[in-house]
């Protein structure tokens, strides 16, 4: 494929100082000048390949950062503690007391909290919508408006975002699109499509492994530096920093990202078919019934799939935790939040993930009781995987 993204992350390899085929972890917090006037000049932001201290940058975070910018194809990124940081810091860094934001009304919990509970503090409000009526996004816009914020899909109702389209509303209004990649990194490109800012969980499938929290801010150079300026940047000055050590194992985790989404892809979609021949209320973006299935297919770079997650409704709370436990019990995954992992986890949305969100809201976005996201793991044999869920849904009283 044309300008792909695994192979522009590819071509961002390099040799450690010591021709260690890894980069170096430099763990150190602080950074050695020649002279004051050189450390002067760094504070000033006129050195360049300078390192001043490592909430602002260090080597290691800036190799993950500079892979990132590759992959998403951006000027540059900076990587976070979490991804609730880097989504919480570019709506900051955006956003001033009187400001507005149009978002998603189907989004992830937390960041639902933050716009709705935290961000009135600051007199910054929020309108939520269907992001999939443009219509209903248009008049959203207000004069005091600033951002329109969504997910390429959506968590956890599996909405694709016409991105192309919000970008041209964002665009026409003097707006900023900020979109949540985090269940489709290589499939979707929010920043090719148009949008000035994508944003990650690196926790979930870009590392891949479940054994950290991290997060990323991808877009231009000149947003980059604005975000980490000594003297007005959110990033800088709330300093939620990532370790150097844990950006050292996301890296290394990112060069396989590409065979990772494909083979979550396959998975899902298997399981996805599967399902519904079996006769559940299934959503899958893979699908032919998926309202946005031809949506997904402009926008999406087809090498990676339809990605590894789908939902099922059972109907009810109660049949929906009778099933999980039933498939946690026979090894086809686990009762957890979370996803990108390489066992398949699944969790009753509306009582976790979106627990944030008020039940009015939950049922006006048609956020049910008995849904259950799956974020479908690596697993060999799917076919064995699929013939135990369908024991486990046989059993179902």
């Amino acid at each position: 494929m044309l300008n792909d993204p695994a192979d522009r992350l590819q071509k961002t390899l390099i040799l450690g100082h010591f021709k260690g085929v890894n980069p170096p972890i430099t763990d150190s917090a602080t950074y050695a000048f020649d002279s004051g006037p050189a450390m002067t000049d760094c504070f000033e932001g006129k050195s360049e390949n300078a390192f001043l201290y490592s909430r602002h940058w260090n080597p290691t975070n800036l190799a993950l950062s500079t892979a990132l910018a590759a992959m998403e194809n951006t000027g540059s990124a900076w990587v976070t503690s979490s991804g609730m940081a880097a989504i919480t810091s570019a709506l900051l860094q955006i956003c001033n007391s009187g400001d507005h934001i149009v978002s998603s009304m189907t989004t992830y919990g937390g960041t639902y909290a933050f716009l709705k509970n935290y961000l009135p503090k600051f007199n910054i409000d929020a309108s939520f919508v269907d992001i999939t009526d443009l219509d209903a996004v248009r008049a959203a816009i207000k004069p005091t408006t600033k951002i329109i914020y969504t997910e390429s899909i959506t968590n956890p109702l599996l909405q694709v975002s016409d991105i192309p389209s919000l970008a041209e509303i964002a665009n026409q209004n003097g707006l900023k699109l900020l979109v949540d990649n985090t269940f489709t990194p290589m499939i979707i490109n929010p920043f090719e499509l148009g949008a000035q800012l994508t944003l990650y969980s690196m926790t979930k499938f870009i590392n891949g492994k479940n054994d950290c929290v991290a997060g990323a801010i991808c877009g231009s150079e000149e947003f980059i530096n604005e975000l980490i300026d000594v003297t007005t940047g959110t990033c800088m000055l709330l300093g939620p920093v990532l370790d150097p050590i844990r950006a050292a194992g996301i890296h290394k985790n990112l060069f396989t990202l590409h065979i990772r989404m494909k083979q979550h892809s396959h998975n899902a979609a298997f399981l996805a078919k599967k399902m519904f021949e079996y006769g559940l209320d299934v959503t899958y973006p893979g699908l032919s019934n998926h309202p946005q299935h031809e949506l997904m297919k402009k926008i999406m770079n087809p090498e990676y799939g339809f990605g590894g997650l789908l939902t099922i409704d059972m109907g009810t709370e109660e049949k929906a935790s009778e099933l999980m436990v039933k498939m946690q019990n026979s090894g086809v995954g686990y009762i957890a939040v979370s996803l990108g992992y390489f066992k398949t986890l699944f969790s009753n949305s509306s009582t976790s993930t979106s627990s944030e969100v008020p039940g009015e809201l939950q049922d006006k976005m048609g956020l049910t009781k008995g849904l259950i996201r799956f974020s479908i793991g690596l697993d060999q044999d799917i076919e064995a995987t699929w013939n135990t869920i369908q024991s486990n849904l046989r059993e179902i009283s």
